[in-house]
């Protein structure tokens, strides 16, 4: 089911590992053209466009695109009370270790007496988060956006989640509840790039502009924020989800196929990629798939995952070599199955989340460990982070100097500006001292 890439007899060879792994075409400037119009038109009309394109992609358009706080109510006493407790649990992991990402709210450094320096870290004011409702509805999502909003400070939230015509034009009840439980009432029946639109540019009587736009979604969401980012400033352009798993012959192979599985099952375009040192564990991992694949709800769609360009496994020739693909490709997703699995993982550079030993497995992270499930695709981890709390936060620095303090500097920076040609900013501090 999967390819099979060799890279045994190149190990210590210069080869860009990046290059080699499978990886899923995802032309998110292709999508911009299409979606530039659609914002465009958002930003110009408001509520009739909205209404147009839910019509149009969604094909319902609901009564209210704001949802009523009594469909929050309802949704959320209507859930099931074991899923309830799920979701409870999630939140109250996912804000413990928010707190603890939060770290300390000020810095101050006195770099000479008299001379200070602080950083405060300052919450966004308002953002707009995105959940999907596609082909699976992510309450989850909804949680991974709204905790470490909450945490950092943020004073308005704002959500959009796509119209279902199954629930009469409102979003997924999964969706609606867990907002209800965390206290989110400013919810839009608004999907796609329409809804990155409306809160980038704001909807005159329905929806105030915001700062910051976050969430994952499909293609076109992704080009709207692209399109949008200066307006608006985004956490990520989000692609297809992937999955890599480095193991050695010690690692279970009915645990290594159900853990592709699990991420294979989020779209055609999911990537999930072994990188083995044991050609038997490969062997046995492919045996796995052909038994448990058949025996899943979405077996067509995870069956075109695994079997796509995006999907496969590289055989390497030792666990060293196995770092540096891994590290090269960079995946959203890292589970590490090897006999050492604390001390490998601890030598990876590049990933969006690691998942340690056999009792870490993504889906995990997806839901209940706490961490974030928002992270970096495309190999994008090897720059950047996933969403946590300090994605709605900036640094402001608060530069407070004493006269004795700036005294003690002044020919010094008059001598930089000079050395750049701006004498007007030394001037700016001479001048002070000027008798």
């Amino acid at each position: 089911m999967l390819s099979v890439i060799d890279l045994r007899g190149s190990a210590g060879e210069r080869i860009d590992y990046a290059a080699v792994v499978p990886r899923a075409g995802f032309d998110v400037a292709a999508a911009v053209e299409r979606v530039l119009p659609i914002c465009d038109d958002v930003a110009a009309r408001g509520e009739a466009a909205l209404a147009e394109y839910s019509e149009r992609f969604d094909h319902v358009v609901p009564e209210h695109f704001r949802v009523p706080a009594s469909a929050l109510e309802r949704a959320a006493a209507e859930l099931d009370p074991d899923l309830r407790k799920a979701f409870e649990l999630s939140i109250a992991r996912r804000r413990t270790v928010s707190a603890a990402e939060l770290g300390e709210a000020e810095v101050r450094v006195e770099v000479a007496p008299g001379a200070v320096v602080t950083q405060r870290m300052i919450p966004v004011n308002r953002v707009g988060l995105y959940v999907p409702g596609g082909l699976a509805p992510l309450a989850s999502s909804v949680i991974m956006n709204v905790v470490p909003a909450q945490a950092a400070g943020v004073r308005s939230i704002a959500l959009a989640s796509p119209p279902q015509q199954e629930f009469g034009g409102l979003p997924h009840p999964s969706i609606l509840a867990v907002c209800h439980l965390l206290g989110v009432d400013e919810v839009y029946a608004v999907g796609g790039a329409q809804a990155i639109a409306m809160f980038a540019y704001g909807v005159a009587g329905l929806c105030d502009r915001v700062d910051l736009v976050t969430g994952p979604g499909n293609i076109y969401v992704v080009a709207a924020k692209r399109a949008l980012k200066g307006r608006v400033n985004i956490d990520s352009e989000a692609g297809p989800t992937e999955i890599a798993i480095l193991a050695d012959a010690s690692a279970n192979p009915v645990h290594v196929a159900a853990d592709l599985i699990s991420q294979a099952e989020h779209d055609p375009l999911a990537a999930a990629v072994l990188v083995t040192d044991s050609e038997e564990l490969a062997e046995a991992v492919q045996a796995e798939l052909a038994l448990q694949v058949p025996q899943t709800k979405h077996s067509e769609r995870i069956g075109q995952s695994l079997s796509g360009e995006q999907s496969g496994i590289v055989l390497v020739a030792d666990l060293e070599q196995g770092v540096e693909v891994v590290d090269a490709y960079a995946a959203e997703h890292l589970e590490i199955h090897t006999a050492d699995a604390a001390g490998v993982a601890a030598r990876i550079r590049n990933a969006g989340a690691i998942f340690v030993g056999a009792w870490s497995p993504v889906s995990l992270g997806d839901y209940a460990a706490g961490s974030t499930h928002v992270l970096p695709t495309g190999g994008c981890a090897c720059h950047s982070s996933g969403l946590n709390v300090k994605s709605f936060l900036k640094a402001v620095h608060v530069i407070d100097y004493s006269r004795e303090a700036l005294e003690s500097i002044a020919r010094d920076v008059e001598v930089f500006a000079d050395a750049e040609d701006l004498p007007a900013h030394g001037a700016a501090v001479s001048r002070r001292f000027a008798t």
